[in-house]
């Protein structure tokens, strides 16, 4: 397996399964409103917020999204030097306390302690398997409560 090092978030919220990586590489702009306004509903003070802010090469990469260029988690482990959370003693710390959407937190404190145990390449290799529909084997992305393809409904975070 090949792993983007673009994607490799810190906090663990790996790239390779976000709604907003599959709208970037697909030019959905569909889907992309759709997530805008998810984010608009969870966060206030987002209201001048645009799809243009949101499309995103990977939270490491030169182009991440309005998110990412700001995030406290991402710039907290840069300057310890560390690849990730995973890495860091102080975890959970009130980074992720104060995360700011329910979902990437469940998903957080779910990822990091199994970073932990296992090496980048399985971490990664796992969320990648984790987020298929059971019923058709579509891949679907992070926070889906329905597989786009079949439509049936999923619980994977």
């Amino acid at each position: 397996m090949t792993i983007n090092p673009d994607f490799v978030s810190p906090c663990g919220l790996y790239c390779g399964v976000c709604g907003v990586h599959y709208a970037t590489r697909d030019a959905n702009e569909k889907f992309m409103e759709k997530l805008l306004n998810v984010y608009k509903r969870k966060i206030s003070g987002l209201d001048d917020l645009t799809t243009k802010d949101l499309y995103c090469k990977g939270c490491l990469s030169g182009n991440p999204n309005v998110f990412c260029k700001v995030c406290a988690i991402r710039d907290c482990t840069q300057e310890k030097g560390y690849e990730g959370c995973h890495e860091c003693n102080s975890w959970p710390c009130e980074h992720i306390e104060n995360f700011p959407t329910p979902v990437g937190k469940k998903v957080i404190m779910r990822v990091i302690p199994y970073w932990r145990e296992h090496d980048t390449e399985k971490f990664i290799q796992d969320e990648d398997a984790r987020y298929i529909c059971s019923e058709c084997g579509h891949q679907i992305f992070r926070g889906a409560k329905r597989c786009n393809k079949c439509r049936t409904a999923v619980d994977l975070d």
